[in-house]
């Protein structure tokens, strides 16, 4: 967990977004430029803690929102109606309001899909993206071909994660749900379980994730509930559009844990290696981590930072 101390670097800040009251975290002057960091399911703003304190003191300023129907941000008034491109439009509304007129993207999990869709759209309010356990151009029809108990393919039909989750309280949902995520293995329930049934109170936590890291989660949680977070991502993959022949006129840097159970996904690891991602992204890295899991910005802090600096310090922009 992040001392108290270095909790005082970051400040809140709660924007008004197209009709939203959006929170965002921040901390550093921004000298160099700006990084916005986009989390995740089951994360929120406090994902980014390790990495939002690391780029302030290298002369950054980090931004780091909860997207809406997040943590301390508004619901919006139809989750159900959930698009991604409302993410889009939200952080062009989040840079505008405050005055950043280009930031480096760093996206994680479901956060790396707008990032890549943000850069795609608006290269002049881009200077990078960085995406963690995600690469662009997998086709999500590849789902299908996991077993129905395949934790995505349960958690889109409506009520079924919703009936699961409500047998418990918060806490232990998010507990049981990170346990669940920094495993080796896809998350599948048998035909007679639901996915709340593969973890119990008896399984240890990641020993990187302490029990005051999930207070502060749960406490989230407890705000936004689940209702829009299983609309975003887990019922809205269907909207995600083909890359077709888009091109990234910005540098991008792909980073997968080879731990990370999204690496098993089909269509995922050939994606990575096969050479489809160089077509769209001319100035493209991708970087392994041996051990790395799916929340591997929290589980090895400290090189993902040095991945971060270095990827920042290669593109410096022009303040």
């Amino acid at each position: 967990m992040a001392t108290a101390e270095q909790q005082q670097q970051i400040e809140h800040v709660h924007l008004p977004v197209r009709g939203l009251t959006l929170h965002v975290a921040q901390a550093g002057k921004g000298e160099l430029g700006t990084v916005v960091f986009l989390h995740g399911f089951p994360e929120i703003w406090y994902s980014w803690r390790h990495q939002m304190l690391a780029v302030a003191a290298a002369g950054y300023r980090a931004v780091a929102p909860d997207w809406r129907g997040y943590g301390l941000s508004d619901q919006p008034p139809e989750p159900e109606a959930a698009e991604y491109d409302d993410l889009v439009e939200d952080l062009l509304a989040i840079l505008d309001a405050l005055a950043v007129p280009k930031a480096f993207l760093v996206g994680k999990d479901f956060g790396a899909m707008p990032a890549y869709s943000f850069a795609l759209c608006h290269p002049n309010r881009t200077c990078g993206v960085m995406c963690l356990g995600i690469p662009f151009g997998v086709n999500s029809s590849s789902l299908n071909t996991l077993p129905e108990g395949f934790y995505i393919l349960r958690w889109a039909q409506p009520g079924r994660a919703e009936a699961d989750f409500g047998k418990y309280d918060i806490r232990r949902v998010v507990r049981t749900i990170y346990i669940l995520f920094s495993r080796n293995e896809i998350p599948i329930a048998k035909e007679d379980q639901e996915i709340m049934d593969l973890a119990d109170l008896s399984t240890p936590l990641p020993e990187w994730f302490s029990e005051e890291d999930l207070d502060v989660y749960s406490s989230l949680y407890e705000k936004s509930g689940f209702r829009y977070p299983l609309q975003m991502p887990y019922r809205s993959m269907h909207q995600n559009k083909p890359i077709g022949d888009a091109k990234f006129q910005v540098p991008v840097f792909v980073v997968m844990g080879e731990k990370d159970y999204v690496f098993k996904i089909p269509g995922i690891e050939s994606v990575m290696k096969d050479g489809s991602m160089e077509k769209h992204a001319p100035d493209l890295k991708i970087t392994y981590i041996p051990e790395g899991s799916h929340f591997v910005q929290e589980q090895f802090p400290e090189f993902v930072n040095e991945l971060l600096l270095s990827f920042l310090k290669d593109h410096p922009m022009a303040v």
